[in-house]
């Protein structure tokens, strides 16, 4: 994957194109900024699949664990406030 590419929302706005062109062509993340904070991105659809796959991968990992303790069961709304703070 290529270095990461970083632009404003104005400078993004008048090619998005060649943005999407780069992340589909050269792996090329685009990193958007807002008054110079980083909001979002536009990144190759591969590596958001990646990223999903793997979120998903440690969530079963989290419930595995937790079915196997002995102890009475744990609530998914644990399990679930549990995950959402590792996010955090």
């Amino acid at each position: 994957m290529s270095e990461m590419q970083v632009e404003s929302i104005r400078e993004v706005r008048d090619h998005i194109a060649d943005v999407v062109d780069r992340a589909d062509r050269d792996d090329t993340p685009t990193v958007i900024t807002r008054r110079g904070k980083e909001v979002a991105a536009v990144v190759p659809i591969e590596l958001l699949r990646r990223y999903q796959q793997l979120e998903e991968q440690e969530i079963l990992r989290m419930v595995h664990e937790r079915m196997a303790r002995p102890e009475a069961g744990i609530p998914m709304a644990e399990v679930m406030a549990e995950i959402l703070a590792e996010d955090g």
